[in-house]
């Protein structure tokens, strides 16, 4: 879990906790049970009517994916593999990769390119991977969507707690000393219902939004790289069609590469 998002929570935590005692608050403040309930049991009851149980089924899921570094395919390898594949089949023909495909580890690369080798039409292999991409984007959508919602509830019900606990802080105003004490306490309810929607759940799903962005992004070029592979264009062509989906600084590292190549092999 070495990545930004743990980072981030741990920051968070010491921003907050290292505000309150420079602000003289005490850490024990914290411990107030009925605002821990009110903001987390009612986000979770918010999020369960609002969302099905089959979406809420992979929300364990979502947090693994939020919380640990994603392993894409990279780019750069994903573009030597098409100019290899491209140069075979233009040797050997498409009927040449047959023999790859059960080495591809990525599904759907690897069910694409068994589409181009069967001989399929390639309106007909684009039309069915862009709905494979336009499945699978919806339903990043509706993880990501769960967590923004949580967000969005989780304040609410923050003003809800504090509301509460002034309630039942005025229902006794005989000392004043309590009073003051069940006041900052009802307030608690908002400070953890603003902390866990701006600092938990949107930014979670933002992160899981650049994930799937990522995601699609390799799968759209997979995409293009096998409709080139089935046009039988060469490798050269291939590379600086691929090349498109990589940063300038990317480009350039993979230009010095093939450079650093061709002059080895001289």
């Amino acid at each position: 879990m070495k990545n930004s998002t743990v980072i981030g929570i741990v920051l968070s935590l010491i921003a907050v906790l290292g505000g309150m005692m420079l602000k003289g608050a005490h850490l024990s403040s914290l411990l107030n049970p009925a605002a821990y309930m009110i903001i987390i049991l009612g986000t979770i009851a918010a999020v369960m009517i609002a969302f099905p149980m089959s979406e809420l089924k992979k929300v364990g899921a979502l947090f693994k994916i939020a919380f640990t570094e994603q392993k894409l395919t990279s780019r750069e390898d994903l573009i030597a593999n098409f100019m290899e594949w491209a140069s075979i089949t233009r040797r050997e023909g498409l009927l040449a990769l047959e023999t790859r495909v059960d080495e591809i580890e990525d599904s759907f690369l690897r069910n694409g390119m068994r589409m181009i080798i069967d001989g399929n039409d390639q309106d007909l292999v684009r039309d069915v991977l862009l709905e494979d991409i336009a499945a699978t984007e919806d339903r990043h959508k509706a993880g990501a969507l769960i967590f923004t919602q949580a967000g969005t509830y989780a304040p609410t019900l923050g003003v809800l707690g504090a509301v509460v606990g002034l309630v039942a802080a005025l229902a006794d105003m005989s000392d004043m000393d309590k009073l003051a004490h069940a006041i900052a306490g009802a307030f608690i309810a908002t400070l953890l219902g603003i902390f866990t929607g701006y600092v938990l759940w949107h930014p979670i799903a933002n992160r899981l939004k650049r994930i799937s962005k990522a995601e699609i992004q390799i799968r759209l070029m997979m995409l293009e790289g096998l409709l080139s592979i089935q046009s039988g264009v060469s490798t050269i062509a291939i590379n600086q069609k691929l090349s498109v989906f990589l940063t300038p600084t990317e480009r350039k590292k993979l230009k010095e590469k093939e450079e650093g190549e061709v002059e080895q092999k001289a």
